[in-house]
Order: structure tokens, then sequence, then C-alpha cells
């Protein structure tokens, strides 16, 4: 009887090495934010994954909230975000569901800005020169963490200055007129951005520190996903993209190209690297 139980056991545990190993899914959805930075990443990444043999599926989001309850929910796989700062409450909030892929790009910065003709460096200037940047600072979308930080700094510094809400068309459209009568103006910017590119503009001095340090893109996911999709995991962490290179998308495409033609552009003229990238063997 002992030697058949053994022979049971052993017949087990053959059918058990017999069988497929866990199949890793070979589609993937990026969740993205519906910002030029964001879209250069999420584009160059799903490009890297397609090259090595994914299908890619790409959903967009206005708000940093509705993207981290679909990435928490599993709708979707990997979205790029800034943890540190930006989107930290979402971070905080859904940790423990979520997990850091890799780093994707760092850099991002948010201030106040002014045309380099404009003969002032410091946030602690502007209060002397109100009456020439016509009583305000000409700010974005309401909510957003830049008006946040820039609204502290009006608090902080004590400015004379009205902290002005609108959009990133109505914002991007008085900085350019302003540059081409080469008039005073104050605007709340961030870098990677196109308009850095194109307009001779420079960041105030912030000398309490009221806006944050440069911050870091992340790929996020999904806990379990690096376990689940190791490959797919080790592609995305080869990417790589630095501003500049998110800088010249996002110009492209404010120079009339669509998103897809600026990232066929740029991925066109780097096959070189992707090919680095898509060099990792499967697991």
């Amino acid at each position: 009887m002992m030697k058949l139980w053994k022979m049971l056991c052993a017949a087990a545990m053959f059918g058990m090495t017999m069988l497929p190993a866990h199949a890793e899914e070979k589609t993937i959805t990026i969740g993205t934010m519906q910002w030029e930075d964001l879209g250069a990443i999420s584009g160059v990444t799903k490009k890297a994954l397609e090259d090595s043999g994914y299908t890619v599926k790409v959903v967009s989001f206005s708000e940093w909230g509705i993207a981290y309850t679909a990435l928490s929910k599993g709708d979707i796989q990997i979205l790029a975000s800034l943890t540190d700062y930006v989107a930290q409450d979402y971070w905080d909030k859904n940790k423990k569901k979520l997990e850091k892929i890799s780093p994707v790009s760092f850099g991002l910065y948010q201030a106040i800005a002014v045309p380099n003709y404009v003969p002032i460096d410091s946030m602690e200037q502007l209060n002397a020169n109100a009456d020439k940047f016509s009583g305000k600072i000409v700010g974005i979308e309401p909510g957003s963490g830049l008006m946040r930080d820039a609204a502290n700094s009006v608090k902080a510094y004590d400015l004379k200055l009205q902290l002005v809400e609108g959009s990133t068309a109505a914002m991007t459209a008085e900085l350019k007129s302003a540059i081409d009568r080469k008039e005073w103006i104050a605007v709340t910017l961030w870098e990677p951005s196109w308009m850095i590119q194109k307009y001779p503009v420079k960041f105030l001095k912030d000398p309490k520190a009221i806006f944050p340090l440069a911050q870091t893109y992340n790929w996020i996911a999904k806990s379990g996903f690096s376990a689940e999709n190791p490959h797919a995991r080790e592609v995305i962490a080869s990417v790589y993209l630095p501003l500049a290179d998110i800088t010249a998308i996002a110009g492209a495409v404010a120079d009339g190209k669509t998103m897809d033609e600026a990232l066929k552009g740029w991925t066109d003229s780097h096959t070189d690297l992707l090919k680095r990238w898509e060099n990792i063997k499967s697991k």
C-alpha cells in the first residue's frame, strides 16, 4: 500500500510539473491624462510595448481622481503619474492597492514666469512692479496643482497682484500677445512645455520655496502587475524620456501636427533606441 501511495504522489507531482506556466497577458491598457507631457510619455511607451509584441489600448482622463480610481479597480493597468507632489494626495489614498513600476522622466517644474526682457528675476520683485503687470498674474484652470501653489505664493509674498483663473489656452494666447508687443506679463507656467521652447521666458526665483522642486514621472500599476506581467514590466522599465524629448514632441503638436504624427516623428528618429528597449528576453 505504501509503495502504491508513493507512486501516486510521484505521478501527481509529475503532472503538476507538466502544467503550462501562467501565460503573460499580451494586451496592456494604459491610462493617460490629457496633457502634452503625459501624452508624449504614454505614446512612446505604447510604441515600445507594441514593438515587443503587445496590443496596447490607451484610455484618456481629465482628472487624477478618476484615473486613480480606474487604476485601483483594474479598468486600466498602468498610469504615468507624478506621485511625489502633483498627484500625491491620490497616490497616498490608493497606494495600498498600487505599485510603482519605474521612473520614466524627471524634471517637471511649475512656477511663475515672465518674458526674458522683463528686468526682474524674483517673486520678491513683483510688488514693486505690480502696475506694469496690470496688477495680475495670468493663471490656468482652477483646481490644478500649479494654481494651488500660485495662490499660496500670492499669500506668502503678500503680493498686490491678483491671480486670475482661466484656461491653458487663454493663458497661452495672452502670453503670445504680450511677447509680440513686448509688454510685461506674469503667468503660471511649467516645464516641460512647448511654450518654454517657443517663447523667451524665465521662471522667477522662489526664495521662500513655495513651489515644489523638480518632480519625477513614474509608471504605476495595480498591485500584482509586475509579478503577473514580468516581461511587460521590463519593457516599461526600459523606457526613459528626457524632458527635452517631451518638449520636442509637444512642440510638434503645437505647430499643427497631431499627437500621433508628432510621436511618429520622434520614433522614426530614435529607431536604435527603441531597438535597445525591445531587446529584452521574455521570462
